[in-house]
């Protein structure tokens, strides 16, 4: 399930959720352009070339397909260049040495029955995103403020749950995913608006619990948390386990678990026993269920010792030449010390801002410069009017940033929030 919910990787949609090779956009127009993410070089904002189309699980996807001048999209240039990127799928990258890791744990334990998908398209409908995982419809998640809508029944995936109804009604009764997933969210150290998560599914059926005495859902509960605790030893050795009853929507009952790691309480993930509804709804009535999501970077950042989000998509020779396939738990030895540089905005807001809306504006206009956002001062005055003031740090891993190129972030962020904020600068 998802790390939207905690259900993995406890970034945000608190307490909230986050197929086979059925392509979601069957009927999606598709055709050219892909520019990825922005970065400075010098004075001037740097540009990858761009590609003429981008194919994703077997999907031919355009840039104009997904970043659209339309009221119902909210889906930047920075967002779309991350598209097919695919960190996970790496074999010397932490993400894909983690991936592989957990897949050697469930290869090994279960005799190769979990089948695998980590190329499934990120572009799903609104159903498989929300209503397939019991998310309820007036749940914040949907919002246009957390969520990237293409259109109004489109979105770039929260989690990876959007693809477990499908697959559960393709015939699959044990599987991972591991993808990428997107959600609009602030910008510091551990948040990044696009990142990775792996579900995993197993189905049982009548004979499975019958002959243990149990009834259903005490079985499966069972077996999920000795397969979890194994995995949890598996990626870090031998540890003091704890288990914290939750809830999420799409498991009853619902449960974390944390690991006593480097002298403090870590989640490691989110899971439970599926809601019967979802089996329902995907012809296996007679079935129970476990499910869990864990998000790749959260641990990742832990095994490696990775101190900041953003080095993941760091494509520096002197972080990528740190990890080798199979190699799990490397410590990361930190290549630059460059300073930060902090630049306040403050604001009178108007009723319909977010501090989202805030970040996505950074993160157009900064890129992986932006390292943080932080709200530092907020009033309201006689007249009801409300001011805030942020803190933004720009900081590169790789290089010194000049006087110049800040001060000139700086102003367009200014002139940005102005045009698409509707706030009064102060």
């Amino acid at each position: 399930m998802a790390t939207s919910f905690s259900f993995a990787q406890a970034i945000r949609f608190a307490k909230t959720p986050p197929s086979h090779h059925v392509n979601p956009l069957r009927n999606f127009i598709l055709s050219v352009p892909f520019s990825s993410s922005s970065a400075l070089s010098s004075s001037k904002k740097w540009r990858q070339p761009v590609v003429s189309v981008l194919e994703l699980g077997g999907v031919k996807i355009a840039k104009d397909d997904v970043v659209r001048d339309d009221p119902t999209n909210n889906v930047p240039d920075t967002i779309f260049s991350k598209l097919g990127m695919q960190l996970h799928r790496r074999d010397q990258h932490p993400l894909g040495i983690l991936k592989n890791a957990i897949y050697e744990y469930f290869d090994t334990s279960y005799s190769n029955k979990f089948d695998k998908f980590d190329d499934l398209c990120p572009l799903v409908t609104v159903k498989q995103n929300f209503d397939d995982v019991l998310v309820p419809a007036d749940h914040v998640s949907r919002s246009y403020n957390d969520t990237y809508y293409v259109d109004t029944n489109t979105v770039l995936r929260c989690h990876t749950s959007a693809h477990q109804a499908e697959l559960l009604r393709g015939g699959h009764t044990h599987f991972l995913v591991t993808g990428d997933v997107y959600r609009r969210d602030s910008i510091d150290s551990t948040h990044y608006p696009v990142f990775h998560q792996m579900e995993g599914v197993r189905v049982f059926s009548p004979n499975d619990w019958e002959a243990s005495g149990m009834d259903a859902t005490s079985y499966a509960a069972k077996d999920l948390k000795e397969c979890l605790e194994g995995l949890a030893l598996h990626l870090f050795g031998s540890v003091e386990m704890r288990w914290i009853d939750t809830y999420f929507p799409f498991t009853n009952p619902s449960f974390e678990l944390e690991i006593f790691f480097q002298e403090k309480w870590l989640e490691v993930l989110g899971c439970g026993v599926t809601e019967q509804e979802i089996l329902k709804r995907s012809d296996k009535t007679d079935n129970v269920a476990w499910a869990f999501g864990l998000g790749l970077e959260r641990l990742a950042m832990v095994l490696f010792d990775i101190p900041d989000i953003r080095l993941f998509w760091s494509t520096d020779e002197r972080f990528t030449s740190q990890f080798s396939s199979g190699q799990l738990g490397v410590k990361f030895k930190p290549f630059s010390k460059y300073p930060p540089c902090y630049k306040d905005i403050s604001f009178w807001i108007s009723e319909s801002f977010t501090e989202n809306n805030l970040c996505e504006v950074v993160r157009e206009v900064a890129g992986d410069l932006a390292e943080e956002v932080k709200l530092i001062d907020n009033f309201t005055n006689k007249k009801g009017m409300t001011s805030h003031c942020y803190r933004i740090a720009y900081r590169s891993m790789e290089r010194s940033l000049t006087d110049e190129e800040i001060n000139k972030l700086q102003w367009d962020v200014r002139d940005q929030a102005v045009s698409k904020l509707n706030v009064v600068l102060r």
